[in-house]
């Protein structure tokens, strides 16, 4: 970022604490992608993930005079956007599948297809689990969130995250050898 737009985007920041609407539409603009990009990992459709994006900004734009403007804004405003993801999660109460450690140990983990297969496709995947697989999966592969930090976030004991985390990615990797077994892929 430039000294120009970095000047522009403190005004916007400046803006939202002043409650003014067109920063808020201009930070709203320019986040709006990335946020997408995050919901959309933690649920089953575009409609729930424009629904937590909207949630998100709203945490943003409430408790924005608490960002501190010496330090990056999109971490900040990431951890806000997962923390309403999977606040969300908890609350629709989707998070109940529990399975042991024990019960999981015979699946594989072995993941050496991907590199056959599109971004689309694979977080088309990804949606497709379960609301407690996905969450897990995006929460320790993609956010890189330990197994404790997600069993405190979940309210989920420690070989439950690690259980669904094995059966998200047999899962994903039986849906990936079916789509690639096709041979049209």
């Amino acid at each position: 970022m430039d000294q120009h737009s970095k000047a522009e985007f403190q005004q916007i920041i400046q803006g939202c604490r002043r409650q003014d609407r067109s920063s808020q539409n201009a930070l709203y603009r320019l986040f709006y992608p990335y946020g997408m990009s995050i919901c959309i990992r933690y649920t089953g459709s575009e409609s729930e993930a424009i629904s937590m994006l909207n949630d998100g900004f709203l945490k943003v734009f409430r408790h924005i005079k608490q960002y501190d403007t010496q330090q990056p804004f999109k971490p900040w405003f990431r951890r806000i956007v997962i923390n309403t993801a999977i606040n969300q999660i908890k609350k629709d109460k989707k998070f109940k599948m529990e399975v042991r450690m024990e019960e999981a140990k015979h699946l594989p983990s072995e993941e050496d297809i991907l590199s056959r297969i599109g971004y689309k496709e694979l977080m088309e995947m990804v949606q497709s689990l379960s609301a407690a697989y996905r969450t897990v999966f995006n929460m320790y592969v993609i956010d890189g969130f330990k197994h404790q930090e997600i069993a405190d976030s979940l309210g989920i004991s420690i070989a439950t995250s690690k259980s669904n985390l094995v059966r998200a990615r047999a899962r994903l990797k039986e849906m990936l050898a079916v789509k690639l077994s096709d041979p049209h892929v």
